[in-house]
């Protein structure tokens, strides 16, 4: 069979191939999970297109897609593309203004929703009239006034679809130039950029991807990161469906930790927070008794050393073998069993990736498989594979990708994976795609010999003293935010005359601290105001930092009582810091900071 060139092509061979497998998806209803075969996802798809068609939904027409991860979210898109439209996702978690804004500025002539919220949010921009456009919304939840159900446009469309014989046919016709699809990026500054990507650019990254990660018809996936980011939209949706994986949609993100042991993925896609957070429950999981605490260091240290020799490519003796089988006994089959026993890889995207816990999890049998790339690349640009690895790298260029790094450091990619711009924005475009086709990552890092890419920062996130000094802030955060006292940690201090670190506590293990130490507090709000939390963070900070050079080193740390969120604006919808707005929001308590003597209480 020859390569697919366009995701009509990825959706029809995939029915064609495993059309009598029983299982091709599967969600919880109702407590239970249900099954749908090859056979119920295409009644839906077609039943959908043709409704839709009745809609006036044309090619080149834009439907945008207000959803969390499920079923329905696929059958859309499949409908979508077959009617050469251009879909447009949009997270759940966006609030109503920054929904009416990418419903404007695409176009969009009808949205499918999901849950009763998300349609107040549709309704209350459709209320401001700013969107003249919009002509339909659809409800998966039911119908109402000015409201279509999904069910209702399902049933239509089985009335309809028989007026459509060639409706495979004419899907087949798309090309690898059409767009297939409008993804608004997050950014960390300024309004979100309209990301065009054709049929050929998503098409081409999952060809590519395929057998770098080689998932098959035996392996099960689990659906949590938000489809309407590029990264699970390509690899956890079109990349698995191309593979004949099974795709079970988690209830949430709360549930993935029982979703895992549930459902028994092979298979897991997930950004670096997931891994950092089950890191931490490990870690402190071992905090028990002394003999438990020297089993986990005893386990962790065999399993180290084994990896250390597995990933140079140099025979284990069999002492160490003997002792790694032990330790997978004790300690590391309890890490696998949380998994669900089957898991044979995580693939890792997003953000950067901490060594150490990479080190660790291969060490515990679940090796992680980080990759980099943004949504103007569709995504893919590099991955570590199975058989060519290197923890603390972001892995090679995948087929068809080329990559170079400019004078500066930046890297630059070059490819059929490369966007076709910005929507309604050539001077953004030009901007980042120069004449010769390489487009500009806006991410700094460096290539070894073996062609393994190297990420250290983001350009714009570089902090440049006042004195003249540059530092990479993200190295520092991570290597922070593996402290067990720590969930997150920003640094600050471009334009100063020093750098600062905000950091939130790790608030249970910040009380159980407290509470060995004989101290209690009224609430978490005066534990985090204490002088005695200030100090413990600062001596933990100062410890993990020990070996950075005196510039680099944050002088002064400043607590904050909540972690950052989507909600507040200082979280991207896929987690990533904004840099500028924690900032922003934080003046005062930074400004007063640097007022203070050098030698203040908080100086680390």
């Amino acid at each position: 069979m020859t390569a697919p060139r366009t995701l009509n092509e990825i959706y029809f061979h995939g029915l064609d191939r495993f059309a009598d497998r029983p299982v091709a998806m599967r969600c919880k209803r109702d407590g239970r999970w249900q099954d749908l075969s090859y056979r119920d996802v295409a009644s839906q798809v077609e039943a959908l297109a043709a409704g839709l068609r009745d809609l006036g939904v044309t090619a080149g027409s834009r439907v945008a897609i207000l959803s969390e991860n499920r079923p329905e979210w696929a059958f859309v898109d499949y409908a979508c593309l077959a009617l050469r439209a251009t879909d447009v996702p949009i997270y759940p978690t966006l609030p109503s203004n920054q929904i009416g804004y990418i419903l404007r500025d695409s176009g969009a002539i009808a949205i499918v929703v999901s849950t009763a919220a998300q349609l107040e949010k549709v309704q209350a921009v459709r209320k401001s009239g700013d969107v003249p456009a919009l002509q339909h919304i659809i409800a998966m939840g039911g119908s109402g006034a000015g409201v279509m159900g999904l069910d209702a446009l399902l049933e239509r469309g089985r009335t309809l679809a028989g007026q459509h014989p060639r409706w495979r046919a004419d899907a087949l016709a798309a090309t690898p130039d059409d767009l297939a699809t409008l993804i608004y990026t997050s950014g960390t500054t300024g309004d979100p950029k309209g990301v065009m990507l054709t049929h050929g650019n998503v098409c081409s990254n999952v060809v590519a991807a395929a057998p770098s990660l080689n998932v098959t018809d035996t392996d099960e996936c689990l659906s949590f990161l938000p489809l309407s980011h590029i990264f699970e939209r390509m690899a956890g949706h079109y990349l698995m469906w191309h593979g004949g994986v099974v795709i079970n949609y988690a209830e949430s993100v709360e549930s993935v930790p029982a979703d895992m042991i549930d459902r028994r993925p092979t298979v897991v896609l997930s950004v670096p927070r997931l891994y950092e957070k089950i890191y931490a429950r490990v870690l402190e999981g071992s905090a028990g008794s002394a003999v438990k605490q020297r089993i986990f260091n005893w386990a962790r240290a065999t399993g180290e050393a084994w990896a250390d020799l597995v990933l140079a490519g140099r025979p284990v003796p069999g002492g160490l073998a003997l002792r790694k089988q032990m330790a997978d006994r004790l300690v590391f089959s309890k890490l696998q069993a949380r998994t669900g026993g089957r898991l044979r890889m995580f693939v890792s995207g997003g953000a950067p990736l901490s060594a150490e816990i990479a080190k660790f999890f291969f060490a515990a049998g679940l090796p992680i498989y980080e990759g980099y790339g943004l949504t103007e690349t569709s995504p893919v640009i590099t991955v570590n594979t199975p058989t060519h690895v290197r923890l603390g790298s972001v892995g090679r260029p995948v087929p068809g990708v080329e990559v170079r790094i400019a004078g500066d450091g930046e890297i630059l990619t070059r490819g059929p994976h490369v966007m076709k711009g910005y929507y309604n924005k050539p001077q953004a475009t030009a901007e980042v795609l120069d004449p010769d086709g390489w487009f500009h990552t806006g991410d700094i890092g460096k290539l070894d010999p073996d062609g393994f890419l190297t990420i250290t920062d983001r350009k714009k996130d570089l902090i440049v003293t006042a004195g003249g000094k540059n530092i990479a802030p993200q190295p520092i955060e991570n290597r922070v935010k593996l402290n067990k006292f720590v969930v997150n940690a920003v640094m600050i201090g471009d334009k100063r005359s020093f750098p600062v670190m905000l950091v939130v506590p790790n608030l249970d293990a910040l009380r159980a601290w407290s509470t060995q130490e004989g101290r209690s507090f009224a609430t978490d709000e005066a534990l985090v105001a204490s002088p005695e939390a200030g100090d413990k963070i600062e001596r933990e900070i100062r410890k993990d930092l020990r070996d950075l050079a005196q510039f680099e080193m944050p002088k002064k740390v400043v607590l904050i009582a909540r972690d950052f969120s989507i909600e507040s604006g200082e979280l991207t919808p896929t987690l990533k810091v904004k840099r500028r707005i924690v900032e922003k929001n934080y003046k005062s308590k930074i400004d007063a900071v640097y007022a203070e003597p050098k030698g203040g209480s908080h100086d680390v």
